[in-house]
């Protein structure tokens, strides 16, 4: 499903920026309903006692700075709680909002999400093709993390690229099962001393798919934990404006080091495959009224098995039927139903041409108008 995409942006929204400052407090000084997507990636609350070594007694680099520190679950409860709100209140009711997490607060993000009135659309897990090992050896290896993907209400009209993900998936639907890798290598972000600037940045190709899939060019996607600025990157290549928060400096900084160094794609490049339920509705008849068919014409079946001739009014006649392109094709094939428009060709220069490449002629002058 895709969202008619004509809001318009509140002027004083501060797009392209990485806001300082805890995230409830800054969400509530934004416009309400101002932004179509909110990816979030919340502190996972991992309640780590003592370090964790690996077998050669190396110490691993673990999740245990202030901002993953809580002293209850009532406490991290009420943090995502009111975080929820304030995310709530500046969607836009046509928006969307994903949150990841793990195991250890995923399903108590979950029960505060549809409590708070937002509609779950899927749960996606996100497998590591490269999961960092299980050491104790006393749990299975940890190799997921879970994305929830909630619309604002039941009814909204929220933005869906079936096709486009379908064909970044070589032609296959989409499934909620994405194998990616961690973040490794050169996108791994590193400090003078070659560590690990954020312990959970997240890759690019993850954040890729996320917009891709829910949001469409110049659409404002919020990032509440903005981190080292992943979310900010991949909108920025995609022509989406971003609004980042972030309380810790130091992630602040290299976040608009990273930002500094991303250019965008260049217009073309930005256009997704589009589903044709979405492209302008052409009645059959309006061939006619053209002048692009005429009536008397004879239409003949792609299998070339069935013949029909075109009446004044958009309809057809064959063979002990009459009615739409569709139905007269759906009877003379027995079959439940029929696409009419690459089922029927006309005859040019002794040519079979289906009636589509009309419609599509249509379509195309429709577009450039609208340019």
């Amino acid at each position: 499903m895709k969202k008619a995409h004509n809001e318009r942006k509140p002027l004083d929204l501060p797009l392209n920026q990485i806001l300082g400052g805890e995230c409830v407090e800054v969400m509530n000084a934004l416009p309400k309903d101002s932004v179509d997507l909110i990816f979030a990636d919340p502190p996972y609350n991992l309640q780590l006692k003592g370090d964790l070594h690996r077998p050669d007694n190396s110490l691993v680099d673990a999740v245990d700075d202030n901002w993953d520190q809580f002293s209850s679950f009532e406490v991290y409860d009420k943090f995502t709680n009111d975080w929820l709100s304030a995310a709530r209140r500046i969607i836009k009711p046509s928006g969307a909002i994903w949150v990841i997490g793990s195991y250890h607060n995923i399903f108590r993000v979950g029960v505060a999400l549809q409590n708070q009135g937002f509609w779950i659309l899927n749960d996606v897990v996100w497998r590591k093709s490269n999961p960092m090992p299980n050491f104790r050896g006393k749990r299975l290896t940890n190799a997921h993390e879970t994305m929830i993907w909630a619309s604002k209400s039941e009814n909204a009209k929220y933005t869906f690229n079936y096709d486009a993900l379908k064909a970044l998936n070589e032609g296959v639907q989409m499934r909620s099962d994405w194998v990616l890798p961690i973040c490794t290598g050169h996108e791994r972000l590193k400090n003078a001393q070659g560590e690990k600037v954020h312990p959970t940045q997240k890759p690019q190709s993850l954040l890729h798919r996320v917009l891709i899939g829910s949001t469409n060019p110049g659409d404002v996607v919020l990032d509440p934990f903005f981190g080292t600025g992943t979310t900010g990157a991949v909108a920025k290549m995609l022509g989406r404006e971003f609004i980042g928060i972030e309380r810790e400096d130091a992630y602040r900084n290299v976040a608009e080091k990273r930002l500094n160094s991303i250019r965008k794609f260049d217009r073309a490049a930005l256009e997704v495959s589009a589903a044709k339920r979405t492209e302008p509705r052409i009645p059959f008849g309006q061939l006619v009224e053209r002048g692009m068919l005429r009536p008397g014409e004879e239409l003949c079946s792609m299998n070339k098995r069935h013949k029909a001739k075109i009446r004044i009014d958009g309809t057809l006649v064959g063979k002990e039927t009459t009615g739409s392109i569709h139905q007269v094709g759906a009877a003379m094939e027995n079959a439940p139903s029929c696409n009419g428009w690459t089922y029927w060709c006309f005859q040019r220069d002794g040519k079979l041409i289906p009636i589509d490449i009309l419609r599509q002629q249509i379509r195309s002058e429709i577009k450039e108008q609208a340019n």
